[in-house]
């Protein structure tokens, strides 16, 4: 019988693999996947998609585990693989995304405490928020976001300074009686 969710078919690729293979990347799971997961929920928008993106992802890291921990950043390579595996899901479902409930999302990470914060993160496009999720609050570099995203510093640089802009529009707004 085939597992059918991709936590489950990362659980048995897990067991099937040699033990030097299976315990590095059992270490890199156990410290990556809650925060690319969370990450990934915030992108999208949506909690359990975020981390079943995040669980396709780590299953085709292990899968290619040999090449994968070789990159300066294989964090941000599961983030990319999980983006692009929920955008693909999304059009293919055309499914409609709300915000995420961040009481839902592990505690053991840092989130927006501010709920006027979490709405305005929630309405900014997913490039711009992708970007702001990465650095702050994965703390990634502007060369792992760019890395993990496919595009230029520059880039991530001009979508981090609107979107920084655009929250504190959102929040000013907020704040003006």
């Amino acid at each position: 019988m085939q597992p059918t969710s991709a936590a489950a078919r990362a659980t048995v690729a897990r067991h099937a693999a040699p033990p030097e293979v299976a315990s590095g990347f059992d270490v890199f799971y156990d410290a990556h996947h809650a925060p690319v997961a969370k990450a990934l929920a915030l992108t999208l928008g949506d909690t359990e998609l975020g981390f079943e993106a995040t669980d396709e992802a780590m299953t085709r890291a292990y899968q290619r585990w040999g090449t994968v921990r070789t990159y300066d950043n294989p964090a941000g390579w599961v983030y990319r693989v999980g983006l692009n595996w929920a955008r693909s899901f999304l059009r293919r479902k055309k499914r409609v995304t709300s915000s995420p409930d961040l009481e839902e999302l592990p505690t053991h990470d840092p989130a927006p405490s501010d709920p006027a914060l979490a709405q305005a993160l929630a309405r900014l496009d997913p490039k711009h928020r992708s970007v702001v999720v990465l650095r702050y609050l994965l703390d990634w570099s502007v060369d792992q976001t760019a890395d993990a995203l496919g595009v230029a510093p520059g880039t991530v640089k001009s979508r981090l300074h609107r979107a920084l802009e655009q929250l504190e529009r959102t929040m000013r707004e907020r704040d003006t009686p």
